[in-house]
């Protein structure tokens, strides 16, 4: 697990309410979660969220136009909530939070999340490849 990311995933955990954060990739892989956060758990709700993420995309139509790219997915539990956004290229940032949390807190840390990460996770073309010297 990457330790950084890790950090950042933490951050999240500063707005009251929020409870956990995991990093994943499209394949639903886990990439990182927050520190605080078994990792078997971790594995488990990544699979679970490249599902939900999956199954919303196909809604686009329901909007009158499936070619609409998909952003965020928010699920509501009796004792909480589940927030999914696209963090970038194949990637999506996680977070659950209590029935309490501020929505609007909670999803405006996880946009600058979002901006934090996609630095952090795009990687520069290589150049020379094959060229010898």
């Amino acid at each position: 697990m990457n330790d950084d990311l890790s950090w950042m995933l933490d951050s999240a955990l500063e707005i009251p309410g929020a409870l956990h954060a995991v990093l994943i990739s499209a394949d639903g892989l886990l990439m990182a979660r927050t520190q605080d956060f078994d990792k078997d758990d971790a594995d488990r709700v990544a699979a679970a969220m490249s599902g939900v993420q999956s199954l919303s995309r196909t809604l686009a139509f329901f909007c009158e136009d499936p070619s609409q790219t998909w952003r965020q997915t928010l699920v509501e539990f009796d004792g909480g909530w589940v927030f999914l956004i696209s963090a970038g290229e194949g990637a999506y940032l996680g977070v659950s939070a209590s029935p309490e949390v501020d929505m609007a807190d909670i999803t405006f840390r996880m946009q600058q999340l979002v901006a934090q990460l996609g630095k952090r996770l795009t990687t520069p073309p290589r150049e020379n490849l094959g060229a010898h010297s």
